[in-house]
């Protein structure tokens, strides 16, 4: 009996014990649950703050990489300062180019004029735009919802539904199928930051966001109407078309075919990165400004009257260095009778061609008289959005660098004139500027 009752208290003793390591595995997985939910509390709430977050101001992590660009057929243009203004004694245009220190934000420039070539990549995209309408060759964005063109279509061109966009009855001329061109119709956008800045948020921002739609096909009827008694049709059969003139800057486009080919250029440009999703896109690609194009005419040589900064249009073995009227009407003096390659001569030290003669060039600069009297000295620019009814003097726009049917004083880097911006000459062309992000490119 004794030894039972012993039993008994070891068997109790053995069942307390291993009760209460029970319990006490118990509680300690409770306190773990606990604290492994508190722990996972912490994290959420940390995660719900931004990724990656260690209590510091660290600004917003994963943002898209930006590598720069170097955009094919630009040259880089440093910030800098210039002084601007006639480059020689000049009393007649004393108060039209006063002298002004300014400084300008760096930019590319095309080291060329736009080239028929590169114009007609831009008229064959509107016009394989029109066809792919007509044939409905629609798909839906993913991102937007909204109907675009799905280029990845092949174009029929015999199907007789794009009979429409070729002359048709007594428009044809000896029996040709040829394209309409009055169809080439395009629509660009800009947004009116000017007029935004000053509205400080009272109007909906559709007040701000403009619309034009133009015709992109150049004037090529221009070489006959600038020059009267004077034959120049074969210029204006062949000028845009012909592979011999493929390199040859682009004429008959007005100042707002020049604004839509950069709206559609930075378009394209556009596209391409969203399918490389390398990076986020830049700047637009635009007109450039009146005095960015007159520093990058300089070439860093300040106060010099040309672009290879000499005060001559010859060089040491008597050579013309542009493309213009020398004399008194020797016109294929300097190695062309009307335009040349757009990369004839040789360029300045920014390495742009070109930039005095050839062809004169647009800028996105409204033409007053008086400008250099109130502009800013911080990258200055003058700008009017001018309408269809607004008075013609409302609609004048810079022009810089002189054509191949000018007088040498037209070439000069500090010289400005003007033409109107719904007007196409066979003398004026104009190239992109795409506006740097960043100090300078050696930052990268």
């Amino acid at each position: 009996m004794r030894y039972y009752h012993l039993f008994s208290k070891v068997k109790l003793y053995f069942y307390d014990s291993f009760s209460l390591r029970r319990k006490t595995r118990v509680f300690k997985m409770k306190e773990l649950l606990k604290t492994s939910f508190a722990l996972l509390t912490i994290a959420v709430i940390l995660s719900s703050c931004g990724s990656k977050q260690s209590g510091q101001l660290t600004g917003v992590l994963e943002r898209p990489t930006w590598k720069g660009i170097n955009p094919y057929g630009m040259v880089y243009i440093p910030s800098g300062t210039l002084h601007i203004g006639p480059s020689d004694q000049d009393i007649t245009n004393t108060f039209v180019q006063r002298p002004k220190s300014i400084s300008i934000q760096g930019f590319y420039m095309d080291d060329t004029e736009i080239t028929n070539n590169e114009y007609r990549q831009f008229v064959y995209w509107v016009k394989d735009s029109l066809a792919h309408s007509y044939l409905d060759h629609f798909i839906e964005d993913e991102l937007t919802g909204d109907e675009r063109i799905d280029w990845e279509y092949e174009i029929d061109w015999t199907d007789e539904t794009l009979e429409d966009l070729y002359y048709q009855g007594d428009d044809r001329f000896a029996g040709r199928k040829e394209l309409d061109v009055s169809k080439l119709e395009f629509e660009y956008e800009w947004y009116d930051w000017q007029a935004a800045a000053h509205d400080k948020g009272r109007s909906p921002r559709t007040s701000f966001i403009k619309r034009k739609k133009i015709n992109v096909y150049p004037d090529t009827l221009v070489w006959i109407r600038d020059f009267a008694y004077s034959y120049n049709e074969p210029m204006t059969r062949n000028y845009f078309w012909h592979p011999a003139f493929d390199d040859y800057p682009v004429v008959g486009v007005d100042w707002h075919m020049a604004t839509a080919f950069s709206y559609w250029r930075t378009k394209l440009w556009d596209a391409y990165q969203s399918v490389r999703a390398d990076g986020v896109n830049s700047e637009d690609f635009r007109l450039p400004t009146e005095h960015e194009w007159e520093y990058a005419a300089r070439g860093g040589h300040d106060l010099a009257p040309y672009p290879w900064g000499g005060y001559y249009l010859r060089n040491a073995k008597g050579c013309l260095l542009a493309n213009f009227k020398p004399g008194r009407g020797n016109y294929p003096e300097d190695g062309g009778q009307y335009t040349v390659k757009a990369d004839a001569y040789f360029p300045n030290d920014y390495g742009l061609y070109n930039m005095a003669g050839n062809v004169a060039e647009w800028t996105s600069t409204a033409y007053y008289e008086n400008a250099y009297s109130f502009l800013h000295d911080l990258n200055p620019d003058i700008r009017y959005d001018a309408k269809d009814d607004d008075p013609e003097a409302y609609k004048r726009k810079v022009i810089r660098g002189g054509s191949w049917k000018d007088i040498a004083w037209f070439l000069q880097t500090g010289n400005r004139h003007w033409e109107y911006q719904d007007t196409t000459k066979s003398y004026v062309g104009f190239r992109c500027a795409l506006t740097f992000l960043g100090r300078s490119i050696n930052d990268f």
